[in-house]
């Protein structure tokens, strides 16, 4: 009788070596994408920590893009985009209103994108551990039939000769659940660390839209000469 998983495995049929062979890799796959989104939701998160401080500190959204400018981040792209949009809304008079909604559907957009992003790769791991179970299954009901077979061509029913071929059936199913439980536990952590990047994302457009708001009612201000400041990016009041 086999007396290590390895000798089990080389023991095994073709089709249950296969079968144990695509768990050993979707476990592997699994552990590589909590590695490389481990890596990323740290990274994220340090970056966004920064960006929504320099948020914080700013007072107006030029003032912003000013310290953000050669960082390859959200905010900027948030900001952006807000700027873009008041540029297109300049013929528009009295329009602070549909300025500050047309800009929170664009950062709204945004935003869910960034989510779709952060998710990408996970639905690797939920189908690894919603199927890595079955797949074990049938290559355990594989190789007890394969064993019985040999059985009945052989004439033995004796302990001895049945034992060996089903305990290397059985591995298949153990390795099932090695890949599967790995990927489930994973899957709910990167769910949890993509939940806290989404609201950390919702803070910095939660800030661009108060520097937003108050960029418009400074724009808003009557000029010395009594004319009404249009928007702009580099200078709120007019001279």
């Amino acid at each position: 009788m086999s007396s290590s998983p390895w000798e089990m495995f080389l023991n095994t049929g073709p089709v249950v070596r296969t079968v144990m062979i695509l768990l050993v890799l979707a476990s592997a796959m699994s552990w590589t994408v909590f590695l490389a989104k481990s890596v990323e939701f740290f990274r994220l998160k340090r970056r966004l920590r920064a960006e929504e401080h320099i948020l914080a500190e700013a007072s107006s959204l030029h003032l912003a893009s000013e310290r953000l400018r050669g960082q390859d981040g959200l905010t900027g792209l948030f900001i952006a985009a807000a700027t873009d949009e008041r540029t297109h809304s300049q013929d528009i008079p009295d329009d602070r209103d549909g300025v500050k909604e047309r800009i929170i559907l664009h950062l709204e957009r945004l935003e869910a994108a960034e989510g779709r992003r952060l998710m990408r790769g996970t639905g690797l791991l939920a189908t690894i551990g919603a199927t890595a179970p079955f797949v074990g299954l049938f290559g355990t009901v594989w190789g007890v039939m394969t064993s019985f077979t040999g059985i009945a061509a052989a004439k033995a029913t004796s302990l001895a000769v049945v034992a060996p071929g089903i305990a290397e059936a059985l591995l298949a199913t153990a390795l099932g659940l090695v890949a599967a439980i790995p990927a489930v536990v994973i899957y709910n952590h990167l769910v949890r660390q993509s939940a806290a990047c989404r609201a950390q994302v919702a803070d910095l457009t939660t800030g661009v839209m108060r520097l937003l708001s108050r960029d418009l009612a400074r724009a808003q201000m009557l000029s010395p000469g009594g004319q009404v400041v249009r928007f702009g990016t580099r200078a709120l009041l007019a001279e």
